[in-house]
């Protein structure tokens, strides 16, 4: 997973700084007629709206901040090359040692791609070949959250052209690895060893796209007898047994779980790693968070031991911003001071009375007061919190007396100024 990065400020080639770069940003804006989708793409782009890019073999992914308070989950698809084409590629880099060498100084050599192009491979995308897709409403080919996708992609790809083999199906250790024996057999040499070469696996993402059984022990083997094909045994079933009659848990709360586990499993092999780090508390939080049953929710606020109001207060959190959501709400953050400071300043700006993004004319001038992560109108009873994601989180004022308490109240957004707008809006539906 790459780090999200700004992109220049000005011009639609600026994105890209090498020759193929700027291939990759022809191959998406030859590939509609919507220009006023790809603005604002390239407007998301330069405001860094895009999160952190994951690329994998054929898939591009990352979130995307836009008009809404949430982002959405843009990706963008690239047919990968099949072991022919791989063959002929591969031959074409191999039969000059000096292109192996300019891949790895960060240089993509054109006579490479023209070679292989002439031979029928395609290694940078052609017109109409990049498939974008998102998580948003719009019916947009590209949508403007696909389009700042690409767009952000140009500049990881002026920095590594080795992204583009992965996208096309392999990653630059299976690339270079493939140079190397091509390199050996040209010359004769062999590889040096120091002991028995262990077999390299596959990734985890293609064995469990193409596993289809249950995984089973292996079968113990005479030493030095020849391995054979695991049988994979049946294909899983529903779970039918239940449980015994003494058990905590029911049937129903298995299938819960086992759907739980299976939802966070495609998650981690998409790149979303959150729940790695999440304590027994956080995961309590997040399956509440997620609908489980009532019964649930009981049993798992008195395994926590925290108060119910509390508990209840961290799973509004985990709706509204995540497992960020949920550290923004138990604690005080010590954040950037530059960062609260330009928050505060845009809130009390009249210029953001005009802001597009928001299109709220309340936001002009405002009264805040300032403490930690926290920027809290209190004659309003409203308050905006800085979370570790970067983003705001809405918080109301609710209760009275002795009970008042703030409460997360809408969706958390890179906007510090629509963060303030929800967190109103919410304080007149209380």
């Amino acid at each position: 997973m790459t780090p999200a990065r700004k992109a220049p400020r000005t011009g639609s080639r600026a994105f890209a700084a090498t020759w193929w770069g700027q291939a990759w940003v022809d191959a998406l804006e030859t590939s509609t007629l919507d220009t006023g989708r790809l603005s604002r793409g390239r407007t998301y782009a330069r405001k860094g709206m895009v999160g952190p890019v994951t690329v994998t073999p054929g898939v591009l992914r990352a979130e995307v901040e836009g008009s809404a308070p949430w982002p959405y989950d843009a990706a963008v698809n690239l047919r990968v090359l099949t072991d022919a084409q791989w063959d002929t590629l591969l031959d074409a880099i191999a039969a000059q040692a000096g292109r192996t060498a300019a891949l790895l100084d960060g240089e993509m050599p054109a006579d490479v791609v023209e070679d292989a192009r002439t031979a029928g491979v395609p290694l940078l995308p052609e017109a109409s070949e990049l498939d974008p897709e998102c998580s948003c409403p719009d019916w947009g080919y590209p949508c403007k959250h696909a389009a700042a996708l690409c767009y952000a992609t140009a500049a990881h790809l002026d920095d590594d052209p080795f992204w583009l083999f992965t996208l096309r199906g392999r990653t630059k250790d299976a690339v270079l690895t493939a140079l190397r024996t091509r390199r050996q057999a040209h010359t004769g040499a062999t590889p040096k060893t120091g002991g028995t070469p262990r077999a390299r696996g596959v990734p985890a993402r293609d064995a469990f796209a193409s596993y289809s059984g249950v995984f089973a022990p292996p079968t113990p083997q005479a030493e030095g007898a020849e391995s054979a094909p695991a049988d994979p045994g049946p294909a899983p079933s529903p779970l039918t047994t239940t449980p015994p009659p003494d058990a905590p848990f029911t049937l129903d709360d298995l299938e819960a779980l086992a759907r739980d586990t299976a939802q966070r499993s495609r998650a981690l092999t998409a790149g979303h790693t959150a729940s790695l780090t999440c304590t027994p508390l956080d995961d309590a939080v997040r399956l509440v968070a997620s609908g489980v049953g009532e019964h649930w929710f009981h049993q798992l606020v008195r395994a926590t031991g925290l108060p119910p109001l509390d508990f209840a207060l961290l799973v509004r959190a985990q709706r509204h911003g995540g497992p960020a959501g949920v550290a923004v709400a138990r604690t005080p953050l010590t954040p950037d001071a530059t960062a609260m400071a330009a928050a505060r300043a845009a809130l009390c700006d009249p210029d953001t009375a005009d802001n597009a993004e928001t299109g709220d004319d309340a936001a002009s001038t405002v009264r805040v007061r300032l403490w930690r992560n926290r920027l809290t109108a209190d004659d309003e009873g409203v308050q905006i919190r800085l979370g570790p994601d970067g983003r705001w989180h809405p918080y109301t004022r609710e209760g009275s007396g002795s009970a008042t308490q703030w409460w997360p109240c809408a969706p958390a957004t890179a906007d510090p100024v629509a963060a303030l707008v929800a967190a109103r809006t919410a304080a007149t539906r209380n």
